[in-house]
């Protein structure tokens, strides 16, 4: 059985992870390959419910995500992860031991993640009403050295950062045959 990949996506609060892991999940399927999105919201609402957001929990958390990746990944399901995950040492344990990975930053800078602010959790987080928030009260460890930095702030479309993704997993050599009519996966983005 051929192995999968697990695409990572990292970033703060509102910086297009569930976005841009969507998209690259849609252009995954449309490949004829199997997908799954695990999102850090839905995540903690099921598999991680009742933990906290100390580093601790939250370390947990990631911990939890990599290991049903790393088993999907494992039996050939291309996994799509978007998920906070703010510190660097946790991302890069569960990197470790998936092997086949793809780091995706999402990054805008809080100033336009604060403008934005779709939820209004920035602004609850300010007013103190929400502890431990990253990027306001918790610290986010950017990743040193990620496979792709994806432009949340409008410096470049969703597309344009699906495509970019799908072109690195591909000189990554993480892309299988999928049928007689198909000798090599092919990226389209519509």
């Amino acid at each position: 059985m051929h192995p999968g990949c697990t695409i990572w996506f990292t970033g703060l609060s509102g910086s297009g992870k569930t976005t841009s892991s969507r998209i690259v999940a849609k252009e995954l399927k449309k490949m004829g390959l199997p997908v799954e999105v695990l999102d850090g919201d839905v995540i903690r609402k099921n598999l991680s419910k009742g933990l906290g957001f100390s580093k601790e929990d939250r370390d947990t958390n990631i911990r939890r995500i990599g290991f049903v990746a790393e088993k999907l990944t494992r039996y050939g399901v291309y996994v799509c992860v978007a998920a906070i995950s703010p510190y660097r040492e946790t991302r890069n344990e569960v990197k470790e031991s998936i092997g086949r990975f793809v780091e995706v930053h999402c990054h805008a800078s809080l100033d336009v993640l604060e403008q934005r602010d779709v939820k209004g959790l920035y602004k609850l987080a300010r007013e103190g009403k929400i502890q431990h928030f990253t990027g306001v009260s918790d610290p986010y460890e950017e990743p040193e050295a990620p496979d792709a930095v994806v432009r949340s702030d409008g410096s470049e479309t969703p597309e344009q950062s699906a495509r970019k993704i799908l072109d690195i997993m591909r000189r990554k050599g993480y892309f299988r045959q999928v049928s007689e009519k198909s000798p090599s996966a092919e990226i389209m983005i519509s």
